[in-house]
Parts: structure tokens; sequence; C-alpha cells
């Protein structure tokens, strides 16, 4: 699976969560999460907004290097998210 088959979500999907749930559940093992959904989706708007230093807030239970909040390119890097981020120019 992975990218081409994330690509194909992108395409055909209706909304964002729907394919964030499949990614965060079938390209990771262990599966990660569903609470880490709106942590996601908040580092793909702050990529796409070149803020990638932006601090997210973690769901209860998660943390980042011992803290509640993580960089927007952490999440990303760590979820494998980068394919979900778009230029101006492909959305």
């Amino acid at each position: 699976m992975g990218r081409v088959a994330l690509d194909g979500m992108l395409e055909f999907a209706r909304d964002l969560d729907t394919v964030l749930v499949w990614h965060l559940q079938s390209n990771h093992y262990p599966p990660v999460p569903l609470s880490m959904i709106p942590a996601c989706k908040a580092a793909i708007v702050a990529m796409q907004a070149d803020s990638p230093n932006k601090s997210i807030p973690l769901p209860r239970g998660v943390s980042w290097r011992g803290k509640r909040f993580a960089p927007a390119c952490e999440i990303v890097s760590a979820h494998h998210l980068d394919g979900f981020i778009r230029e101006d120019n492909d959305q």
C-alpha cells in the first residue's frame, strides 16, 4: 500500500477524516489511535501554511518528548503525512 494508495484515496474520498482513518489504521503498525486525527489535521494545515514549527496540542495520554504539544513537522514526519500536504496549485 503506502503512497500510491494514499494518492488514490485522496483523489476519490469525500473528506479528509475518512482518508486519515484509513491511513492511520492501515499504513501503520501498530495502528495509530484515532484520537490523533485532530492533531494530524492541525499539523497538515500548519504545514500547508508554511508553519512547520507551530505547536499542536496532543490528545490525552500522548506526549512528544514529555510535552503535551508537538511541532507540526514532527507530527507529519512521525505519521507519514507528507502525502496530505499539497502545493496551492495541487488543491
